[in-house]
């Protein structure tokens, strides 16, 4: 599928908001977070259903679905921002209209849950997408990270090559193996990737450059997922593995015998002949990455170094 990548977003343009999973607990973050954008410049359309409710859903499959492909068909939205994860976005993989998506490449920002769609969408349809922060997650905050808030806005408003990752303060990355690779990343929340699996939205891993992460999954979870990647020959296939935040993935119970999250890794990873990178800025946390799911990205552990070796939009 020949990749495709979405229009630069400009200051004025309008953004999208769509609740394809959950609907948030507490709405006045939803409300912050469109303040926030319409604050440093930006127009909002929230979609028809978003704010409903079905149980732990945002709205019935149907409702998620109009509001996904209302975005994508009305011209003068130039980018899609989701509302949270949650649960739900891969009840829609099914049902969506590829070829609208195609035909009307959009800037499409989430993570968490909505891993699902992103894979679903370079695959089936070629469309460089985000995961980056959400409207009520992240910009629905008291404070934002002002290091998301940059590496985000450059991502989504840059058309030149994005370069080397800088971390945030004093964290730095470590690796499990040295060695140097190149290639299309892909990935996203560990959990959900994997419920990919077996379905036509699962990503070919055959030179590619895998990020993962997850939250809230205790050490035997993570490992049942790795164990998972593992026996479907996911690593032979792999060029590198970066490990972005597992965060608090813990067994609850203090009772019981456990590994821990680093022996789990530690497993799975130290003997494999591929470069494997850990500790990177990715996933449940405040200081986040924006990932372009798609573009060439070069890793190198000897150096500590990810490279984004182009831009996520045109």
């Amino acid at each position: 599928m020949r990749k495709i990548k979405p229009e630069k977003l400009k200051k004025g343009d309008l953004i999208g908001i769509i609740s394809p999973a959950s609907t948030p607990d507490d709405m006045s973050r939803l409300d912050r977070g469109v303040r926030y954008l319409e604050t440093i410049g930006y127009r909002t359309e929230l979609a028809p259903n978003v704010g409903l409710h079905r149980g732990y859903l945002a709205g019935d499959d149907e409702q998620r679905l109009h509001d996904l492909h209302y975005m994508f068909k009305k011209k003068e939205v130039k980018a899609v921002f989701c509302v949270r994860g949650g649960y739900g976005s891969p009840r829609l993989l099914d049902k969506i209209n590829y070829t609208l998506i195609r035909k009307n490449p959009k800037i499409f920002v989430g993570y968490s849950d909505i891993t699902a769609l992103h894979m679903a969408f370079l695959i089936k349809t070629g469309l460089v997408t985000f995961a980056g922060p959400m409207v009520a997650v992240d910009f629905g905050k008291e404070e934002i990270s002002s290091y998301s808030e940059e590496i985000f806005w450059r991502t989504l408003t840059n058309n030149r090559k994005l370069g080397k990752v800088v971390l945030p303060g004093e964290e730095k990355l470590f690796s499990l193996n040295k060695g140097k690779a190149k290639g299309p990343v892909v990935g996203g929340n560990l959990a959900l990737l994997l419920s990919l699996s077996g379905t036509p939205y699962f990503p070919d891993l055959k030179g590619k450059i895998l990020i993962i992460e997850d939250i809230g999954e205790a050490p035997y979870r993570v490992d049942r997922l790795l164990n998972q990647l593992k026996l479907m020959g996911a690593f032979r296939q792999l060029k590198g593995v970066i490990l972005g935040s597992f965060s608090d993935c813990i067994e609850p119970d203090f009772t019981k015998r456990t590994l821990s999250l680093n022996d789990v890794i530690e497993d799975y990873f130290s003997s494999l002949s591929i470069p494997v990178m850990y500790n990177f800025p990715h996933g449940h946390i405040a200081d986040l990455v924006t990932i372009p799911f798609g573009i060439t990205t070069y890793m190198n552990t000897s150096k500590n170094i990810v490279e984004l070796m182009e831009s996520g939009v045109r």
